[in-house]
């Protein structure tokens, strides 16, 4: 098949990712979102490689009091608190939707304050028809307990990794929290535990405080820093981890661009996910598919992943 535009072939943008193909890199990002359904009016989700659906606990979750989101120079910060409607809900309500579209790879985001707390949302999502694959969160700095500490501690972390692998009947991707020493390490400490892919990074652990009033600007006072700021040290990272493990990386942190996805591919992405952007411009994600085809097709690149780790370092 040829491009009406220049004649010349279209590329092949499909990738593998832990067992599962994707038509093409992009993901939609967790916590950014929502449970997908919310996004059906406005871009066609089976245009995207896939979706991450907002993290799921084992009970609904009420999330972090107002104010909660605030707009930095060059980011965004956020302090949501994994706001969701419980696993069980999410199976009843939201995934039989999610089935009645076709060809959208879903994902489901876990979380838990307790190893157990996973193995009980993994049970419960492992009834649901439709999901591809978890995506493991140990990784939110915006809560009291739980998911900072598995993520920033290599043996709290080999543990409930371990534990979800033993309870998930699905591919486990382990989502990575940047705000550690090593991130190869931490990288290493999940593909032995039983990861199938890693995906990093989560939000960095800042904070924003109103001069004027000297209060915080979030009322959990620390948020997650996401967006353009990032990127570079994000892409520093999944270079980093992706020569520590023998398992796919999904990279994500302030990618807007096709130029964006590409840099974070040939740092050793697999593919990648979109968060931040979706909130200036909902229709982000399905324009950046399009604008990495065109890129391929300018720069002749048949198959996107044979960007993969191809970083020239001399």
């Amino acid at each position: 098949m040829t491009s009406a535009n220049n004649g010349l072939r279209h590329p092949d943008l499909r990738v593998s990712l832990a067992g599962i193909e994707l038509k093409n890199p992009i993901i939609a990002a967790s916590g950014t979102f929502g449970y997908g359904v919310e996004f059906e009016d406005v871009v066609h989700l089976d245009k995207l490689g896939g979706l991450v659906v907002k993290g799921l606990s084992k009970l609904p979750m009420a999330g972090n009091p107002p104010p909660r989101l605030y707009e930095t120079s060059a980011g965004m910060l956020n302090a949501v608190g994994l706001q969701n409607i419980g696993a069980r809900a999410f199976i009843e309500e939201k995934l039989p939707r999610l089935r009645r579209l076709k060809q959208v790879v879903v994902i489901a985001n876990v979380f838990g304050y307790t190893r157990e707390d996973y193995e009980y949302t993994i049970e419960i999502l492992n009834d649901g028809e439709g999901i591809a694959a978890y995506e493991l969160n140990v990784s939110c700095p915006n809560t009291h307990s739980g998911g900072l500490q598995f993520g920033c501690d290599p043996r709290s972390l080999d543990e409930v990794v371990s534990t979800a692998r033993h309870y998930s009947s699905r591919p486990l991707i382990v989502k990575l929290s940047p705000n550690v020493t090593s991130i190869a390490h931490m990288a290493r400490v999940a593909e032995e535990a039983g990861a199938d892919a890693i995906s990093l990074v989560n939000t960095f652990l800042a904070m924003a405080v109103d001069a004027e009033t000297r209060r915080p600007r979030i009322s959990n006072v620390t948020a997650g820093l996401s967006g353009p700021a990032i990127k570079p040290i994000a892409l520093r990272m999944v270079y980093d981890a992706s020569k520590a493990v023998n398992i796919p990386v999904i990279g994500m942190g302030g990618i807007a661009t096709a130029v964006d996805v590409v840099e974070f591919m040939l740092a050793g992405a697999s593919a990648v996910q979109i968060g931040t952007a979706s909130y200036w411009d909902p229709c982000a994600t399905e324009k950046i598919v399009g604008d990495v085809e065109q890129w391929c097709v300018e720069h002749k690149v048949d198959q996107i992943a044979s960007l993969t780790g191809a970083m020239i370092v001399d």
